[in-house]
């Protein structure tokens, strides 16, 4: 009886060995099979996440280069500031000079050759490869791509022989030097020109006309632009005048012109008087839904009144304009003072002054200031 009862319990636990043992051996197989499987999921995963990660930046790439500056918003900045930097960091330098950290160096002043796909012609190739595409950046940090117009005029300058010491901009090669200025309105107030001058600057453009942007566009003369011109210019410096325009029609710029060549009788310039064809970035404005085609029709009537009455014209642009509301080659007459708050100019095509900065501080001027450079042939 004691026998058979401890043979019955070694028969069970040889029985519970046997089927532990089962267990285990079942338990390792499905393991590997759902390790397999993930494995294989995984797999499958990671290629379709680099996939799907590649088509993103084949999508993102065009939109971080479309924008416009402040009208008619077409697309975004970069998605995040960690992509935008990754791209700032990629170009370092341009020209020789180095780009700084701050937002205003993020341009990427640049031409690619673009390659047409699909097309075997042997015309097609050729144009493909003579095609220039531009980036570049506006004051809002928002990006462009524009075609490089082939048939305007481009700048000789280099811009290796650029120097920025202390905000101070300089730029001389073996063809052209540059003088500073400034340009003001009756907003910078009292302004004590000859501190201005002592201070360096030379030459200064002063706002002799605005119009209202609301619905009657209201014509007016600036109230400080007499003592303006005649001030800088009995301390020595440079004058030119602009308008601060907002005509829709050609009979309205052509009524800007006017009045500033009717109250400039008495008075002499030496520098040129400018069409500003100013845009309304955030309010409604009467000039909103004026094409670029209107846009060039005015800058052409104003200009064209002001050289019938024996000055000369000037227009004032930025790349945002030129790339999609000028049709530069109906303006290819009258010089450009092309407005940029880049460290180096990005426009390809020709101007004689650049106004680089919004915010400047100058002696005898209180608060901030407009910094302009002008380039100047050598003699």
């Amino acid at each position: 009886m004691c026998m058979y009862r401890r043979k019955e319990k070694q028969y069970k636990v040889i029985f519970v060995m046997v089927i532990l043992a089962v267990i285990v051996v079942m338990g390792c197989g499905k393991g590997a099979e759902s390790n397999s499987v993930m494995r294989e999921q995984n797999f499958s995963e990671k290629n379709s996440l680099s996939q799907g990660q590649e088509n993103k930046e084949d999508k993102k790439k065009p939109e971080e280069a479309e924008a416009k500056q402040g009208w008619k918003n077409v697309s975004g900045q970069p998605e995040n500031t960690t992509e935008m930097k990754a791209e700032e960091d990629a170009v370092e330098q341009f020209n020789g000079i180095q780009k700084t950290q701050d937002r205003y160096c993020t341009s990427e002043y640049q031409y690619n050759n673009i390659t047409e796909q699909g097309e075997d012609s042997a015309d097609t190739q050729n144009n493909s490869k003579n095609m220039q595409i531009l980036k570049f950046v506006d004051a809002w940090g928002e990006w462009h791509e524009t075609e490089v117009n082939p048939n305007v005029k481009k700048h000789p300058y280099q811009w290796q022989y650029l120097t920025n010491e202390k905000e101070i901009l300089k730029y001389e090669d073996e063809n052209f030097i540059t003088r500073k200025g400034i340009d003001v309105s009756h907003h910078q107030g009292f302004i004590d020109w000859r501190q201005v001058k002592e201070a360096g600057y030379e030459f200064v453009f002063v706002r002799m006309v605005y119009r209202g942007y609301g619905s009657e566009g209201s014509l007016n003369l600036d109230r400080a632009y007499r003592e303006n011109i005649l001030g800088a210019q009995t301390a020595g410096l440079d004058v030119g005048v602009y308008v601060f325009s907002q005509a829709v029609n050609e009979t309205e710029a052509i009524e800007e012109a006017q009045l500033i060549i009717a109250n400039l009788q008495d008075m002499s310039l030496e520098l040129p008087v400018v069409f500003d064809p100013e845009l309304i970035r955030d309010d409604t404005a009467r000039t909103d839904e004026v094409t670029g085609e209107q846009f060039t029709r005015n800058a052409v009537a104003f200009c064209e009144k002001v050289k019938e009455a024996g000055y000369t014209p000037m227009i004032y642009s930025n790349m945002v304009w030129e790339a999609e509301l000028f049709d530069l080659e109906q303006l290819w007459e009258y010089p450009i003072w092309y407005a940029d708050y880049e460290k180096i100019p990005q426009t390809p095509y020709d101007f004689q002054f650049w106004q680089c900065s919004e915010s400047g501080i100058v002696e005898g001027v209180q608060g901030i200031v407009d910094i302009d450079v002008q380039f100047l042939p050598k003699p």
